[in-house]
């Protein structure tokens, strides 16, 4: 009897697996990878949810480096034990193997990536979000230019002031952009450093430091601040996933300024690690209802909130993060709602 009951609940957790995974409606029997294509959107064309992909792709042990699809690669949907999986055909070279969701940092240009990582190349290695004023305002910072010069670019030498960390050499330059706080509570979430370029310490007497600017993407200005670079792994791997928590939280900027945004556009979030956000995970986008005024009643009725788009988040600090829309049905913008998908 026992036996059978743990049959029962081994075929019954089998089956609610195998339900969580639905595959997309006309998805195709087998797909050939062409240059362009994104991790994603090929789990898209199978699954009606990319971000479940993991349960259907499986890594074989034996194949070396079967992480990695290229364009030719021809992907093919079958059944294991009922349940689907996606199977890589590499010709008669490399055989048939089984794939993994996790793509890998290569050297080889041709590999496919998880998503296209030319939209946030320069969010991962130079934006970034601060705590607090006070952060920026004990910073070191330009005290001077070359030459009496108050403006200063790439290739020019700089003076900077204030406590130096020892044998750190290299530096970004930073300028305060906004402040993001909560809308209900006040509470700071974050500062967002302006990245204005980086330069290197030649010498240091006293609390005066003399660096050279070895790249600038505007000019450099009196009184910009020094931050040591970040000491956090740069990723170019995603691996997208539901939230381990509940998430209701908003967009609350658009670091590029636009006022509609869509299609791989990157977004601030005011949620973050503390939340339970994490690097890769998944968030639908919800558009907020208007509220609206009924002419028959007079009463005033708010509009459902209607989903409207996927994003993944690709960088968490405490309070705050930075997410990438992979999907938008209509124009998203800020205080768009973001919620578990």
């Amino acid at each position: 009897m026992r036996k059978t009951l743990v049959a029962l609940l081994l075929m019954a957790a089998g089956s609610l697996a195998q339900a969580e995974v639905q595959l997309k409606d006309g998805h195709p029997q087998n797909y050939t990878v062409v240059r362009g294509d994104t991790l994603w959107d090929i789990s898209g064309k199978f699954l009606k949810q990319p971000w479940k992909w993991p349960e259907i792709w499986q890594v074989n042990p034996q194949v070396q480096n079967p992480n990695l699809i290229y364009p030719g690669d021809v992907l093919s949907l079958s059944y294991v034990d009922g349940q689907p999986r996606i199977q890589l055909n590499r010709g008669a070279s490399r055989g048939t193997i089984k794939l993994s969701p996790t793509v890998r940092s290569t050297p080889m240009a041709e590999a496919i990536p998880t998503i296209p990582l030319e939209k946030i190349n320069s969010f991962l290695l130079s934006n970034r979000i601060v705590d607090s004023e006070a952060e920026l305002s004990q910073a070191p910072y330009i005290v001077a230019g070359n030459a009496e010069r108050v403006v200063s670019g790439a290739g020019d030498r700089i003076y900077a002031r204030g406590a130096f960390s020892g044998g750190e050499q290299a530096y970004g330059l930073y300028r305060q952009g906004k402040t993001y706080s909560d809308p209900q509570s006040g509470e700071v979430l974050g500062i967002n450093a302006d990245y204005i370029g980086g330069g290197e310490v030649v010498a240091e007497d006293g609390d005066i430091a003399t660096l050279n600017l070895t790249r600038t993407n505007q000019e450099a200005r009196l009184g910009d601040r020094l931050l040591p670079t970040e000491e956090r792994a740069i990723s170019s791997t995603f691996q997208p996933s539901e939230p381990s928590s509940e998430i209701d939280g908003r967009i609350i900027d658009v670091p590029r300024g636009v006022s509609q945004i869509g299609l791989y556009d990157v977004v601030t979030l005011d949620k973050g690690m503390r939340d339970g956000l994490s690097e890769g995970n998944v968030l639908a986008v919800y558009k907020t209802g208007e509220t609206v005024r009924d002419r028959i009643t007079g009463e005033s009725v708010k509009i459902p909130d209607e989903r409207s788009g996927l994003l993944m988040v690709f960088r968490t600090y405490d309070r705050l993060s930075y997410g990438l829309v992979l999907n938008a049905t209509r124009s998203l913008a800020v205080q768009d709602k973001i919620r578990n998908p």
